[in-house]
């Protein structure tokens, strides 16, 4: 989400509000000693913090997260916790805004959790990392996925999603892969948004292809004729929109109408049954999407699911799994660590090898990013608007 970054925020204001926040975060209650609770001591059980969207235009992912960080906390509870510490997850609605995401990891630290496992969007993730760093917090974050959560170089920050890096690879491939010459990129301007299309399009030049629009349009409008024309006249072969499905849904109804004919390709954070909802009936046959596999994409998946719906009386959705992963990787760290001392789980963070996960083998590069960014390209089903697996871009 990876996505992700608050409607109204532009990347500049996001970064600004993270460095001061740095300046300020210890003057916040609970933000020493990660609260009172018990919880960072050697009894008691240990809680895990997530902030996530419930919420706001993305707050379909809240609980989708919430329940798969629970199916493996319930999972790792019946198994004996950790050293016989159970574990509990406390849970925050950052509405993907940054102000709310202030004061929801501020709650959190002053709750005792030891460990973050929450992040979906970036742009109201970005403004806690100082925050969660200052009380000694470290952060396995399953969704949000900008380039400039990195940038912040702290060492208790790991991304199990992607980054923008790799999957604006993921878009060039495809690109390469069915022939296009031409590309385009479109954005909103937000910090999660530009960055995945900065990237695309200095990538796409890099392996040749022609990148004849690089247009920005202001997310929460109706009419977006202005960029439809711009590619209708330029006719690229494929556009790669990288903001939220909202305007995605509307500018790819527009472009068609404007006659636009190439491939439509969206970033994750349009990749929502939503989507088609917007854009209408017979303006998705052209649209596919770069995401990380959903639950119903991974084979073998089929008891995780059953797990899943047991415990939210629902199907898995995005996400689910990437949370899921995110407290086992963050239990695995405290076993190795033995406790849940914030430079021993780090350590253990940094030397996972190959650990086990629903995504598949996980292993930190120096810069706390996965190897290997897991992109796939996915298509819309014309009978549920739901995205599904088209090419998994091996080979």
């Amino acid at each position: 989400m990876h996505i992700r970054t608050a409607r109204a925020l532009r990347a500049l204001s996001v970064v600004a509000a993270a460095g001061a926040l740095i300046l300020t975060a210890g003057c916040s209650g609970g933000l020493a000693g990660g609260g009172d609770s018990g919880s960072g001591s050697a009894s008691g059980p240990i809680k895990l913090g997530m902030l996530a969207p419930f919420s706001g235009s993305e707050s379909a992912f809240g609980n989708y997260m919430k329940n798969g960080a629970q199916l493996a906390i319930d999972e790792i509870n019946a198994d004996g916790g950790i050293d016989g510490r159970k574990l509990e997850l406390e849970v925050q609605d950052d509405g993907c805004d940054a102000t709310t995401a202030v004061a929801a990891a501020n709650k959190l630290v002053t709750d005792g959790v030891v460990a973050s496992v929450g992040g979906y969007c970036s742009g109201a993730t970005l403004p806690t990392l100082p925050i969660f760093n200052e009380a000694k917090i470290p952060m396995v974050i399953p969704a949000a996925n900008s380039n400039e959560l990195v940038k912040q170089k702290l060492p208790g920050v790991f991304l199990i999603n992607g980054t923008g890096t790799q999957q604006a690879a993921s878009a060039v491939k495809y690109a390469q892969k069915s022939g296009a010459k031409t590309v385009a990129a479109v954005n909103d301007a937000t910090a999660y948004s530009k960055d995945l299309a900065d990237s695309f399009a200095q990538q796409a030049k890099d392996a040749g292809l022609t990148v004849d629009v690089n247009a920005v349009i202001t997310p929460g409008e109706n009419d977006y004729s202005a960029v439809a024309t711009q590619l209708s006249g330029a006719k690229p072969d494929l556009v790669y929109w990288t903001g939220y499905y909202q305007e995605g849904g509307l500018i790819a109804r527009q472009s068609k109408d404007a006659g636009f004919s190439g491939t439509f390709l969206v970033g994750d954070g349009s990749v929502d049954a939503k989507f088609a909802e917007i854009a209408g009936k017979g303006y998705t046959e052209n649209v596919l999407g770069t995401f990380t596999q959903t639950p119903d994409m991974l084979k073998g998946a089929d008891k995780w699911i059953a797990d899943y719906k047991k415990l939210a009386g629902a199907d898995p959705g995005p996400y689910s799994t990437q949370s899921y992963d995110a407290v086992k990787v963050v239990a695995e760290a405290m076993k190795t660590a033995k406790g849940t001392d914030f430079d021993g789980v780090v350590k253990a963070l940094e030397g996972l090898k190959d650990f086990k996960t629903l995504a598949g083998p996980l292993t930190f590069m120096p810069d706390h990013t996965r190897s290997g960014g897991g992109f796939v390209i996915v298509s819309i089903d014309p009978s549920s608007g739901k995205f599904v697996l088209k090419d998994d871009l091996q080979g």
